[in-house]
């Protein structure tokens, strides 16, 4: 019998990712970096495939590399290169690789002649993120660069890409801005001669929010998985992901007793302690000790005292919980218990960080669901 588990709707993450497709005229890439924040790479990718997405995003070559040898043929963008990265590893493999500074222009250029093959190239212009990419200072010297370097034959320039600062904030002044900047951005790059097939910038709030962002190819990443990047908004996103564990032990325990470490909760008359295993090293913030959600026999309740690395314990008074009992620490709240929304109020943080803590520990993953 499982005593903790994260449990997968890969049926969500297909559906999620066809609601994305009916709203756009644009290709669909499914984010899946991180492990697919958490849902398993593999599997999410195969469930959005499903879905109607014909791209995948990555932030590490690695993690493209991963995915062609797990036998996913379709475009993969991997965008985060360090010097020294073995990017001609990439340009073999026929993934789309990203160029925000000249620096990396050159090695993409040391790496397809190393190859012997044409790389697939995606320039990156900053619009406003102040991250990733060149700035429009910067811009015109890259296009340089690169028209010169597709001329000879070493790149193909497949994308012109930026992000958004501010999409999950709807109207917020930036994303007007950002598109503005973006707009010039590739006029200038057809003045170099530079006309590439895919456009992008639209992550999920814009692929749900900004049609006007869609470009030629949308980015969904969170809503893939059923969570809203917009606050108060579900857009009919399910989520995937529900983590829960069975209850270890109960205890009875007297009025005024100490709990966890440091005694940061004290009960306040005689009642029952129920301990459920899982920790922070499982995922739990230890920033959720005494507030941290959990439904337990019907009813919401919350983490008394500090999160430690392996357990949680509740005040479960005198309802009658017993070992073996589930608790669920978040899930698609259906049935009025927590969610990952939840759990990123209390603590003070966001939903990607929620799900990408639970699903990347120790804790066995379960697939359910027909979509891989």
């Amino acid at each position: 019998m499982w005593q903790a588990e994260v449990r997968i709707d890969l049926d969500a993450i297909r559906d999620n990712v066809a609601l994305l497709r009916a709203r756009t005229t644009a290709e669909v890439m499914a984010v899946v970096k991180g492990d697919g924040y958490g849902h398993g790479m593999l599997p999410s990718a195969r469930a959005a495939l499903a879905g109607g997405a014909t791209w995948l995003g990555v932030a590490t070559l690695e993690e493209g590399l991963a995915l062609r040898r797990a036998g996913f043929e379709v475009p993969v963008l991997a965008w985060l290169h360090s010097p020294g990265q073995p990017l001609h590893e990439g340009v073999a493999a026929g993934i789309d690789l990203n160029a925000g500074s000249l620096e990396l222009l050159g090695e993409l250029v040391t790496a397809a002649r190393r190859a012997e093959r044409t790389a697939r190239v995606h320039l990156k212009l900053d619009t406003g993120l102040s991250r990733g990419g060149a700035t429009p200072a910067e811009w015109p010297a890259l296009l340089e660069a690169a028209a010169k370097a597709q001329a000879d034959g070493d790149i193909e320039v497949v994308g012109v890409w930026s992000h958004f600062v501010y999409a999950d904030e709807p109207g917020h002044e930036t994303i007007d801005h950002q598109l503005a900047v973006f707009a010039e951005g590739l006029a200038t790059a057809e003045r170099f001669g530079i006309a590439p097939r895919y456009r992008h910038i639209a992550n999920s709030a814009a692929t749900l929010t900004r049609p006007d962002s869609h470009y030629d190819l949308v980015r969904p990443g969170i809503a893939v998985y059923g969570l809203s990047p917009v606050a108060g908004e579900t857009f009919g996103l399910r989520p995937a992901m529900t983590a829960r564990a069975r209850v270890a032990l109960t205890k009875r325990v007297p009025a005024g007793q100490g709990v966890s470490y440091g005694h940061t909760y004290f009960t306040e008359r005689e009642t029952t302690l129920a301990l459920v295993p899982l920790g922070y090293a499982d995922g739990v913030p230890r920033a959720a000790s005494n507030a941290g959600p959990v439904q337990l026999g019907g009813r919401r309740r919350t983490v008394a005292g500090r999160v430690c690395m392996d357990q949680i314990v509740l005040d479960v008074g005198d309802d009658p919980v017993v070992s073996g009992d589930v608790a669920t620490l978040f899930g698609p709240g259906d049935d009025g218990g927590p969610t990952a929304d939840d759990w990123a109020e209390v603590v003070g943080t966001i939903n990607y960080e929620i799900v990408t803590r639970f699903g990347s520990t120790r804790v066995p993953r379960v697939y359910d669901g027909g979509a891989a």
